[in-house]
Order: C-alpha cells, then structure tokens, then sequence
C-alpha cells in the first residue's frame, strides 16, 4: 500500500530542487553556488527559476524561457526530496513572482506532497540591512504551511561569525550593492555552499531511511 502523500520516487532518482528568481543575477548566483554544495554532498541538484510577473496578467509567458533555466513545474516541486528556496529582497519581503508561484501551489498543499521534506532558503539584497532577515523568514511561511523542514545554517560555519557582508543563521545571504554590482564573497560563498551540503545530507538521510 502507498501513501499517495508522499512521493514513490527511487531513491537512485532522489534530487534536491533549487529554486529561485534573480534579476540582476546575484540570487542565481548563490542559487548556483548551493547547488555546488547539494552536488558535493552526493545528491543531485535540479536548478528552477520562476517567471517574472507581467504587468498585464491576460499576458501569457512562454512555457520555456528563451534562455536560462527552466521555468519550474509543480512536479518539480512535488517530486523533489529536498528544496533550497531564493529570491531577491522586494522591501523586505520575497519577490512578487515567487510569490505568485507559490501562492499557485495549493494543489499540492492538500495533497501534503512536500510535507517532511527538508528546506532552506536564501537571498541577495542591494544594502546591508535592507530586509534579509525578514525576506527569508517570509519564505520559509509557505514552506512551514506545506509541512517542510526548515533549516538553518548553525555556528559551527566560521564564516558565519567573521563575515562583514552577508550571511546569517537563517540562511545563506550576499549583499549585491545598490548598483547590484559586488561580487559575492569568499565568505557568503562558503556559507551557500555548506547551506546546500546540509540540505542534502538531510535529503540523502530521508530517502535512505524511507528506502530501507
């Protein structure tokens, strides 16, 4: 018998969802750098973005971008074993359009589909404490509502107690500048990659658990 609350995947099928929206680049960035760290830790890191929002909703995006990543699908998201969520600071909040995203994510909720599943998010801002704290609790809410496993990035990282940018227990951060145009550091570096290596030795811990 199978819950069909839970995904059937196997495990040798197992992989850990980046997802993110970037606009000036630096969130793809970070999103990137996490997946080196999801790949180091010996799972697979599937990298999604969301479209952006048009003014005119009667307007239809393309099903594929012309360039880039893949627009994320709900089976994406439903069949992953693991997701790290990222988006730019909009006044201290995710951007709208990942937040349209998730907002169209209610069939999944009622299923339970991503309940028990580890989680992290991160985010880039243009000035030191324009809003990262707050935008990435804001994206852990869906996560906590759909029944994830938030987690954060502890002490035992040094580069959390010594950095002078971004980075913060709640997840991996870089500051961009207001012109968007700093490069992201050794430091912030270092912390999206051992966020991305926790996520996925918790992923990799669940689905060898549920497989043997």
């Amino acid at each position: 018998m199978t819950n069909d609350n839970v995904s059937t995947q196997p495990a040798t099928d197992a992989y850990v969802l980046v997802l993110y929206y970037s606009q000036h680049g630096t969130t793809k960035e970070m999103a990137y750098a996490i997946a080196q760290g999801i790949e180091d830790a010996g799972m697979t890191a599937r990298i999604r973005t969301v479209p952006k929002v048009a003014v005119e909703t009667t307007v239809a995006k393309p099903v594929i971008p012309d360039e880039g990543d893949l627009y994320c699908t709900m089976s994406d998201l439903k069949n992953c074993s693991g997701l790290a969520l990222g988006s730019p600071t909009h006044f201290g909040n995710m951007a709208g359009s990942m937040k349209h995203f998730w907002d169209s994510t209610v069939t999944l909720w009622l299923a339970g589909n991503l309940q028990n599943k580890p989680a992290s998010v991160f985010t880039s801002t243009g000035s030191m404490h324009g809003g990262q704290e707050t935008t990435l609790l804001s994206m852990m809410m869906p996560l906590l509502h759909h029944g994830m496993m938030v987690l954060g990035l502890p002490y035992s990282n040094p580069e959390l107690s010594r950095t002078n940018r971004g980075g913060t227990p709640y997840g991996a951060t870089h500051v961009s500048g207001s012109a968007h145009d700093q490069p992201v550091t050794k430091d912030e570096r270092s912390l999206a990659i051992a966020q991305g290596r926790r996520l996925a030795s918790a992923a990799k811990a669940l689905v060898n658990a549920k497989w043997s």
